[in-house]
């Protein structure tokens, strides 16, 4: 059975490798920018899962992740004359002037540092829980943000960051998002997945079974961590202009929700959000121009586009059941050890 998952996982990645390459060589632009843009939020939605809906902690600074992966991967891909072009105002700290590394190690670092991040915010704040934790996490996005504002030798400061080379593709969004949804997979249903799944049904009993909950709740707060600082240095390069106000709330509440509604601990659920709602937010765009009905034209509503989707989301919410796909945890003989 084992060797049959790790096949299955090899012909995932392979099989999205082949389409993401094949995508890329007939679609236009504008169609590849958005399948681009659905990877990079697959990335983050299925890391944010294994924190909030694996784990069952409620945290809302996945968002200061991605920033710290974002600059990371902007900063050490950036060529030297790009750097001189950007830090106009205040010089470039010199340690960063001259580095100029290929994506995949820039990826590799932002993922680790955005890990060591996780690891010194967790410390304390996964000893708290439901909104107190949140509430801590949010605060912990903000002060990367505020940071980011106030540290302009290394991160341009208000200016933000312009002309971020472009190095991503859609092989390097999918792929990564492939194999962010295998390796996750994996781990959820290793030996360590179980222990996740006993904390979120039950801290208390897991506890008495002998699980270290903090450790554990540690392992996957840091390893949700690395793969937001991950997507956030492919959101970077995607996007090729980022600043402070990139990193908003708003983001945070676009990656929860297509956690929310793909189903909390389902991660083929957070993969088919993830795409159906960044899809759906171009798509309605032509809301927010004028309208022509019959021989009547309406004038140019901005923001329309919004309020259509977020009246669609709430009929969603409303009809949609508690689907939570964990597999219940069961004693020996079968019975459940837990309701979900």
């Amino acid at each position: 059975m084992e060797k049959k998952n790790i096949l299955i996982n090899v012909a995932i990645l392979v099989v999205t490798f082949i389409a993401a390459k094949v995508a890329d060589q007939f679609l236009g632009a504008y169609v590849k920018n958005i399948i681009n843009l659905a990877g990079v939020y697959v990335t983050l939605a299925v890391s944010l899962n294994l924190i909030n809906g694996f784990t069952g902690l409620f945290s809302l600074g996945h968002v200061g992740f991605m920033a710290i992966g974002a600059y990371i991967t902007a900063l050490l891909t950036m060529p030297e004359a790009a750097k001189t072009q950007n830090f106009f105002m205040v010089p470039i700290n010199p340690l960063l002037q001259s580095i100029n590394l290929p994506l995949p190690l820039a990826l590799l670092l932002a993922g680790i540092i955005a890990a060591f991040f996780g690891l010194l915010i967790a410390a304390p704040v996964l000893r708290l829980t439901d909104d107190y934790l949140a509430i801590a996490s949010l605060g912990f996005a903000e002060i990367i943000r505020i940071l980011i504002l106030n540290m302009p030798s290394i991160t341009n400061g208000a200016l933000g960051l312009i002309a971020i080379p472009k190095t991503g593709s859609l092989a390097w969004s999918w792929v990564i998002a492939a194999l962010t949804f295998v390796l996750i997979s994996m781990l959820v249903k290793s030996s360590y997945g179980k222990a996740i799944l006993a904390i979120r049904e039950d801290e208390i009993a897991a506890k008495a079974m002998g699980i270290n909950v903090f450790r554990t709740k540690l392992i996957s707060f840091c390893t949700g961590s690395f793969f937001a600082g991950v997507g956030g240095g492919l959101l970077a390069t995607h996007m090729g202009t980022i600043d402070s106000k990139t990193f908003t709330f708003a983001l945070t509440f676009n990656i929860l929700l297509m956690v929310v509604l793909g189903g909390m601990g389902n991660l083929k659920g957070s993969v088919l959000a993830a795409v159906v709602i960044t899809y759906l937010q171009e798509w309605l765009r032509f809301l927010d121009q004028p309208l022509k009905i019959g021989s009547f034209t309406t004038q140019a509503m901005p923001g329309l586009r919004m309020v259509v989707f977020s009246l669609m989301l709430m009929i969603v919410i409303l009809f949609k059941k508690d689907d939570r796909s964990l597999p219940k945890l069961r004693k020996k003989g079968g019975e459940p050890l837990a309701k979900n």
